[in-house]
């Protein structure tokens, strides 16, 4: 599952996925080209703990709306 909840106007990308053999939800950023484009990944609360900018509006009104969230 990589599931893309979030595109910024510069190009930056936002995506949930399960790690393989974790039961834990990460969000990957890949950032545009110009910022270098190296991907990072963290776990889903601490994404949420970094701010309260467009993409964590997004990701949140994503689990809000999953039918089966222990599925995502």
């Amino acid at each position: 599952m990589d599931d893309h909840f979030y595109a910024s106007e510069n190009g930056d990308q936002w995506y949930l996925f399960r790690e393989p053999g974790s039961n834990g939800l990460r969000v990957r950023h890949q950032p545009n080209r110009a910022s270098g484009g190296r991907a990072s990944t963290v776990e889903v609360s601490e994404f949420l703990k970094e701010g309260h900018g467009p993409q964590h509006q997004a990701l949140l009104e994503l689990l809000a709306t999953a039918d089966e969230p222990d599925k995502l």
